[in-house]
């Protein structure tokens, strides 16, 4: 299984119309965004896909909401997590380092993916396979990551 991971796209349309190029063209079957979304046109760019997705601290949830349940995707506040192909997966935005650390170090999950630093990070600690995607706006290297799964061999995709 192969999903798409991203992050930070604050209302960034254009770049963000080329990550769901790049999921699409490499067939992803779901998207994790991990917050700070920053409007409802973002979340109408995914329509072929089930977008799942988090609030982060820039984020105004009411704002969002309609457009979320009107597109059928499925949001999970602060805190989400999916069983997907035998994996464990976490996703938050990042931006509460207690939570995130306590997530990282829990050894419960087999992934764990987060945003809010705007810098593209891959590592493990223990079981737990951290993935930072990056971001889509406000840095000078846009990118997403695309995990498969349950292998959980990550590629980073920079975007044009």
């Amino acid at each position: 299984m192969r999903i798409g991971i991203l992050s930070d796209t604050h209302n960034e349309l254009l770049a963000t119309q080329a990550a769901v190029r790049v999921f699409e063209s490499l067939e992803v079957e779901l998207v994790i965004h991990c917050g700070d979304i920053g409007s409802a046109d973002i979340i109408s760019l995914f329509r072929r896909c089930p977008l799942h997705l988090v609030f982060g601290n820039m984020d105004q949830p009411e704002s969002l909401r309609g457009a979320i349940d009107g597109n059928g995707h499925t949001c999970y506040e602060r805190f989400g997590h999916l069983n997907l192909a035998g994996c464990s997966v976490a996703f938050l935005h990042g931006d509460d380092r207690t939570l995130l650390n306590q997530t990282i170090q829990s050894g419960q999950w087999d992934v764990v993916c987060h945003g809010h630093t705007h810098v593209a990070k891959t590592f493990s600690l223990g079981p737990t396979l951290v993935v930072n995607p990056g971001a889509i706006h406000r840095t000078a290297s846009p990118s997403v990551a695309v995990i498969d799964l349950p292998s959980r061999e990550v590629h980073r995709v920079h975007l044009q």
